[in-house]
């Protein structure tokens, strides 16, 4: 896996992330593979991955698909928005305003109820903040009080991959493992999902999800659970 930016956050503690392959991108690598040796694989992958974060100080890097991998890091900090407390940022407008203020006060409630943050950016590659988004959040920094972040990156790949990219802050690793955000992925971010549902619902039935996990009474989840019905009683 090369590690190369659909956003590219530098110098983010290589502790304290993990890349999460799409399951397109799994399927094609493990057709003809046993389950134990695709496992064994992303194993692999994974640390492999952090490796080379640790001796290039990149350590926060969203995995672009295979058409995406030799994509330039960005650096516009002039596409972030006033407010310093913004949890969803679209560079890409792909929620209503009203979508994107429901899913804002749910993440904050979240944050204030359970230490997990939650950040959501919508962007269509360049378009995009890009390396300005790690002060911005305070992620990966070194005198930051915790790694209990998430970081979801929407982007459409011109239709031609999965739109949900997560980053995740060691501190969330024990609650939602990797194979969480594999099943979620591919539950909520394929182009087929996005075609018959809309981009909107990708985004809020992901965020739901997570934050459903979160606060359930074990704060664990391996498996995507059913749509919830916070948001939907939000009129989403």
């Amino acid at each position: 896996m090369k590690l190369s930016a659909i956003v590219s956050l530098l110098a983010m503690g290589s502790a304290s992330a993990f890349t999460v392959k799409t399951p397109t991108q799994v399927a094609s690598s493990t057709r003809s593979q046993p389950t134990s040796l695709h496992m064994e694989s992303s194993r692999r992958s994974i640390l492999s991955t952090a490796a080379v974060a640790l001796s290039t100080a990149a350590a926060l890097t969203i995995d672009p698909q295979p058409s995406q991998a030799r994509l330039e890091a960005v650096n516009r900090p002039d596409l972030l928005p006033s407010d310093a407390g913004a949890v969803v940022i679209q560079t890409e407008k792909f929620l209503t305003s009203g979508q994107a203020k429901r899913m804002s006060d749910l993440i904050r409630a979240l944050e204030k109820d359970t230490g997990f943050r939650l950040r959501v950016l919508c962007q269509n590659y360049p378009n995009t903040p890009g390396l300005a988004i790690r002060d911005f959040w305070s992620l990966g920094k070194e005198d930051q009080m915790d790694d209990k972040y998430i970081v979801l990156v929407v982007d459409q790949f011109g239709g031609k991959g999965n739109v949900l990219n997560f980053n995740v802050g060691e501190g969330v690793k024990f609650a939602l493992p990797n194979v969480f955000w594999t099943r979620l992925s591919g539950k909520y971010g394929t182009t087929f999902f996005v075609r018959e549902n809309g981009i909107d619902f990708a985004i809020t039935n992901a965020v739901e999800a997570i934050v459903q996990c979160l606060r359930s009474e074990d704060a664990y989840c391996v498996n995507v659970p059913d749509q919830g019905v916070s948001m939907k009683k939000l009129g989403l």
